[in-house]
């Protein structure tokens, strides 16, 4: 009796499950014809975007000449990081004997992933703004010769900035970890090699390259800011370099420091390309977290200290501390404000 019992429990249990099933199959049929509805449309949508793309007022680059590769760029920088410190950033074991080997193989690829990106950034600016035929290929081909040339003496001022790290931070225990891990170091590193571009001329390739630093850390270095050796950015976060700043040696800034340039008029921005509107940083000079420092008449001394969240549109003579007055700092206790106040103010 309990046997058939159970055999009619499990036969009607069955029957639930199976009328479930069918019932989750019917929604399933019905989600698949609304999506069927929705993809319906897309081809009107796209249709819609190709015709915004001949509207003159939005930005567009289709075309049979390609434009920089921002995924190539980063690749390229992994890889310069391999040759700028041979060791800490490489893909396998690097030692004594496979050490020429292994640069030559970087070296090789870089000349190709670099002479292409800086062909291309060449010929976007010929056929967009309708110059004179500049041989891109070529100048790629030389160009990117001449940056490699220029590893070592890359390498030798990126110790500067090892050293100068690892001597204003006591909590730096290596230069290891300073390359490894610290922010302001990456961004500088970065820079050093986007300005060499700048230097040559190159259009685009060099900010696209110190923006990627810009979203990584937070560090914004424009490629064409002039920064001697022995340099250091503690922290990080915040800092902003502008085009035309000019920074001595053996000068540390903090996060939140903004070398910035003064506002301008509306409409008037073409008056002022390529005019100095950033400041000027003498030698070992320290300036603090969230110090503001203007435009391009604007001198920061040598051996000059600027404090915390000052803010400065005026030259500062060398051997100059300038920081904020001290702040009246007011306490309140929920609990007993009386008594709070009388222990905090002498005058009480």
């Amino acid at each position: 009796m309990n046997r058939v019992l159970c055999t009619r429990v499990r036969s009607q249990g069955d029957h639930v499950l199976m009328a479930e099933r069918y019932k989750d199959e019917d929604a399933c049929k019905i989600d698949l014809n609304s999506l069927a509805q929705i993809k319906s449309q897309l081809p009107k949508i796209a249709e819609e975007i190709i015709e915004s793309c001949n509207d003159r007022e939005c930005y567009t680059h289709v075309d049979y000449e390609p434009i920089p590769s921002r995924e190539s760029v980063i690749e390229i920088i992994d890889r310069l990081k391999e040759i700028l410190f041979p060791g800490y950033f490489a893909r396998g074991k690097l030692d004594p004997v496979n050490l020429r080997y292994s640069m030559g193989e970087s070296a090789a690829m870089l000349f190709d992933m670099l002479s292409e990106q800086i062909s291309r950034s060449i010929r976007h600016d010929c056929f967009r703004y309708s110059q004179l035929c500049r041989e891109c290929d070529e100048q790629g081909h030389q160009i990117a010769l001449k940056l490699l040339e220029s590893i070592p003496s890359i390498r030798k001022i990126l110790a500067t900035d090892v050293q100068a790290a690892y001597e204003g931070d006591p909590a730096a225990k290596s230069f290891d970890e300073i390359i490894f891990s610290y922010p302001g170091m990456f961004a500088i590193t970065v820079y050093r090699v986007a300005h060499k571009l700048f230097e040559f001329n190159v259009p685009l390739l060099p900010r696209i390259m110190t923006e990627y630093a810009h979203s990584v850390t937070g560090i914004d270095i424009h490629p064409g800011a002039e920064i001697e050796d022995s340099f250091t950015i503690d922290h990080g976060t915040g800092v902003v370099i502008g085009e035309t700043t000019h920074i001595g040696q053996n000068v540390r800034i903090y996060q939140g420091v903004t070398l910035g340039a003064l506002s301008i008029p509306k409409d008037s921005a073409d008056d002022f390309r390529g005019k100095k509107r950033h400041p000027t940083i003498e030698d070992d000079v320290i300036i603090y977290s969230g110090a503001t420092i203007l435009g391009g008449d604007t001198t920061i001394g040598a051996r000059s200290v600027i404090g915390g969240n000052v803010w400065l549109t005026e030259s500062v003579p060398a051997d100059t501390t300038v920081v904020m007055e001290t702040p009246r700092l007011i306490y309140k206790s929920k609990k007993n404000r009386t008594a709070l106040k009388s222990s905090l103010d002498p005058a009480a």
